[in-house]
């Protein structure tokens, strides 16, 4: 059988999480502050609306879906893992990297997957993008830029950094192989004079790769690009283009006339990659992770990676902005 989670949270994202987790035939139940909308949403997708103390005691519910506003997930997660439960927790893990590194400590102990939700990990196009980096087709790395903007929805418990930023960092991560030796960060409140809406990370790493992550929900038009450039070849991940052009190759060459670079520029050519919603891959895995007991490809380490990095993102950001 199938193994069964629960889904905490019934909001913007917890509704798509609902439905694939019902779609693959793990959704058991369903939980919300209000329960006429856990009642709904139950309804609809065959499932049971239940409490989390409920949840927590119920023999048939393998893993606890936590789709919360972030400054819940500690607590939740928390509370999830000692009843011997498998934990998904939308990103950010936490919003304190003391609290992500107990849970992982946990999780351990108590032998259950905990998997984070960066779901660009599990985006087919990036999964391409990534194993053309990793059988050198683009050469060695040495720059890698990504864009997340859009005039988008503002959330109230954290700000476009600790919102929009994960997804990159835990990109950027995985195409470099390392973690940083250097953040550095900058940014704007424009429209709440508490809450930045802009941000910008420069990311150093040991030898020779760069990285630039820009990210804002108070753009003109939305932009989701990642562009990795290499010794023998560049690449683009734009998530705004149809799914043929999604992943494009550009194997521009560099050569050298004396010490004068001279670049050798080549037609673009689109990676087929074959189309599937990255939503319900990653909750595919999570289901597997449960039943085959393997580690989820974003675990609670994965977690800590990103979260470093925007521990120290944020620090700076909110020295400069006072």
């Amino acid at each position: 059988m199938s193994p069964r989670v629960a889904v905490i949270g019934c909001g913007a994202w917890g509704k798509n999480l609902i439905r694939n987790f019902a779609d693959l035939g793990g959704l058991e139940a369903v939980i919300d502050n209000t329960p006429e909308t856990a009642a709904a949403f139950a309804e609809k997708h065959g499932a049971r609306a239940i409490d989390f103390a409920e949840a927590l005691q119920d023999e048939t519910i393998d893993g606890i879906v936590v789709a919360v506003p972030g400054d819940a997930h500690y607590e939740i997660a928390k509370q999830a893992i000692q009843a011997g439960k498998h934990v998904y927790v939308e990103k950010p893990l936490t919003l304190h990297l003391d609290q992500a590194e107990e849970l992982v400590a946990l999780a351990d102990e108590k032998g259950v997957a905990l998997m984070v939700g960066h779901l660009l990990q599990y985006h087919p196009v990036f999964q391409a993008l990534q194993k053309l980096v990793e059988e050198g087709r683009l050469g060695e790395l040495r720059y890698v830029y990504s864009n997340r903007l859009a005039l988008g929805r503002i959330v109230r418990d954290q700000n476009a950094l600790w919102d929009l930023a994960p997804h990159d960092i835990s990109m950027v991560l995985s195409l470099i192989g390392a973690e940083p030796d250097e953040v550095e960060a900058s940014g704007a409140c424009h429209l709440k004079p508490d809450v930045a809406d802009t941000a910008t990370l420069q990311l150093n790493f040991p030898g020779e790769p760069r990285a630039q992550i820009f990210v804002s929900w108070f753009h003109p038009f939305k932009e989701h690009k990642l562009v990795a450039i290499g010794t023998e070849g560049m690449a683009v991940f734009n998530d705004g283009e149809a799914w043929e052009d999604k992943l494009m190759l550009y194997p521009h060459g560099l050569s050298w006339d004396g010490d004068l670079p001279v670049p050798s520029k080549a037609d673009a050519e689109p990676v087929k990659v074959d189309q599937a919603e990255p939503l319900k891959e990653e909750c595919r895995h999570f289901l597997e992770c449960i039943a085959t007991g393997a580690t989820p490809r974003t675990d609670g380490r994965e977690a800590l990676r990103v979260q470093k990095v925007l521990e120290q993102a944020s620090s700076q950001l909110n020295a400069k902005l006072g």
